[in-house]
């Protein structure tokens, strides 16, 4: 029969292990323990709570806000299946709202608006900030370019009662600083705020001067990622500052780029409420009237909550399915996508 060596013992894992190593072995391991390797999961949520909380603390609002008006409707979206009833359970209708609402000729016209709205805000407001970035990347002056994108950031931060007040007194057909020009050069007064023809492009390019300079800051961050050997590299070989954009800066910038367009595709029915519910008056309401004030007026001003809750629920899955094509497309075209 084997004996085993002296300074041997058999390991609880199988085989012999020598004391000294096994010893040292279980020591390691309850160190281990104190530190807090083996330590649960609650422990491990306790401790980060006690370490980072200022910043969670600073993460409260937006939390909140999300979870109240982000997350919490989308179980109350089965309010458009269903008539709702101030007492007593609501009535289950299945569909009834959605063929209601597509029965109904107000709706396919916002629904117009809406498309053409959006169209024209994406192919002339999506490129604007990927321009401003560019541009300012090649500001050499740093206060002068500090400055200029002091002042292009400000409009994000007025709100849309505000703007519409600037825009409606510069547009104004007896005092606006627009039509004072168009007299300068020649040009009769227009009233712009009633013009059916113009409303459309007064909602486009007032969208551009709030949100560009704001968007630009995205790509310009992009920018300064980019490894400065490669243009250090190019002013070698003798690229011009234009070959450099070209060849280097842009596609620097094409992930950026191409996530970005994804969730504005994604945004695509989003037309800004705000925005025209600021600016809209009767003269051109037919002209501006998007899905978003449709389902105001439904809900909050007719009290029809179920067959708003159907329009809502329509421009929101229809969203999501966009933002998807759109994800997968740019995946297949250009290998970069949301994930």
């Amino acid at each position: 029969m084997a004996r085993t060596p002296k300074n041997n013992q058999i390991s609880p894992y199988g085989g012999n292990v020598p004391s000294n190593i096994e010893s040292a072995l279980g020591r390691a391991l309850n160190d281990d323990w104190d530190e807090g390797i083996f330590e649960s999961r609650s422990d491990r949520f306790r401790d980060g709570i006690r370490r980072w909380w200022p910043y969670y603390l600073m993460m409260a609002p937006g939390l909140i806000y999300f979870a109240v008006f982000h997350f919490l409707p989308v179980w109350e979206a089965k309010l458009a299946f269903e008539d709702l009833r101030i007492i007593g359970p609501n009535i289950w209708v299945g569909t009834k709202h959605f063929v209601q609402l597509f029965a109904s000729p107000a709706f396919f016209d916002v629904l117009w608006n809406t498309l053409i709205i959006s169209a024209m805000k994406i192919a002339f407001v999506f490129p604007l900030p990927i321009f401003l970035a560019l541009l300012i990347n090649e500001v050499r002056n740093p206060r002068f370019r500090q400055s200029v994108q002091s002042v292009i950031y400000l409009p994000h931060f007025l709100s849309w009662v505000v703007i519409a007040g600037i825009f409606i007194g510069a547009l104004s057909p007896s005092d606006g600083a627009v039509n004072d020009l168009r007299d300068i050069v020649g040009l009769d007064r227009r009233a712009y705020m009633t013009d059916s023809g113009a409303i459309r492009w007064v909602l486009v390019w007032s969208e551009a001067w709030r949100s560009s300079g704001w968007d630009s800051l995205l790509y310009f961050a992009a920018i300064m990622s980019i490894d400065p050997q490669l243009y250090e590299a190019a002013e070698m070989d003798g690229a011009s500052r234009w070959q450099k954009m070209r060849h280097i800066t842009l596609p620097g910038i094409v992930p950026t780029i191409a996530t970005l367009f994804i969730l504005n595709v994604g945004l695509f029915l989003n037309a800004g409420f705000d925005q025209v519910f600021n600016l809209t008056n009767d003269a051109i309401r037919d002209k501006i009237d998007i899905i978003d004030t449709y389902v105001f007026r439904l809900g909050i001003t007719g009290g029809q909550f179920s067959l708003a809750t159907a329009a809502g629920l329509f421009k929101g899955v229809i969203g999501m399915l966009m933002m998807l094509s759109a994800h997968f497309l740019s995946k297949r075209l250009t290998g970069k996508g949301v994930w």
